[in-house]
């Protein structure tokens, strides 16, 4: 029997992200997939072995890098007010990004799945977990830097901020997915960074 021809594991997850993101976890039928990924079932299941685990690579893969992004722009900008303006810019971008936004949807098939499967679930909350503190140490540093006022801004409401910015942006994938258009997302952008004025009078 002749050997399974070899494919490029990193494209394949790529391709997979979109499909998933397109017609959803439960949605996508494992024809669907071997003909969008172009790799045959055998492949599949030798690399992936199921649907499900290709998915659990897909959607691990896609919060890695999306993760690693954000806690970069969040570490690395001089201004975390500036930072945190560049990231909900580029979400709001993403989503009107044919070739891009598919990929986003991923994330909706996560927390539908999330509920029935445990590693899953596992996946999601520990990305929940890591973007609130990367938005949490940022905003500390936003304080120390004089960008936001110490006395409106104590660390239990830095908490309360960082999980409120971090839920909103990613609030955008799921409006966007509801047909709202770019204007919509425009101004929940700009209404949930406008948080960032309460306190300092402007």
């Amino acid at each position: 029997m002749g050997r399974n021809k070899e494919f490029d594991t990193t494209q394949t997850l790529y391709k997979a992200m979109k499909v998933f993101g397109q017609y959803g976890y439960e949605g996508t039928s494992l024809q669907q997939l071997l003909d969008q990924l172009g790799i045959a079932r055998q492949s599949l299941y030798d690399t992936y072995g199921t649907k499900r685990g290709l998915f659990v690579s897909a959607l691990s893969r896609y919060i890695d890098e999306k993760n690693s992004e954000v806690v970069r722009i969040l570490s690395e900008s001089p201004s975390v007010r500036e930072a945190l303006t560049i990231m909900f810019e580029q979400t709001v971008e993403v989503l009107q990004e044919p070739e891009l936004y598919n990929e986003c949807y991923i994330v909706n098939s996560a927390v539908e799945q999330a509920p029935l499967d445990p590693e899953i679930a596992r996946i999601v909350e520990a990305s929940t977990v890591l973007l609130e503190e990367a938005h949490y140490r940022a905003l500390l540093r936003a304080r120390e830097q004089g960008e936001l006022p110490p006395d409106a801004y104590p660390d239990e409401k830095l908490r309360s901020l960082a999980r409120y910015l971090h839920h909103t942006r990613m609030s955008l994938v799921f409006t966007a997915r509801s047909g709202a258009d770019p204007q919509t997302l425009q101004d929940i952008a700009r209404v949930t960074l406008s948080v960032l004025d309460w306190g300092t009078g402007t």
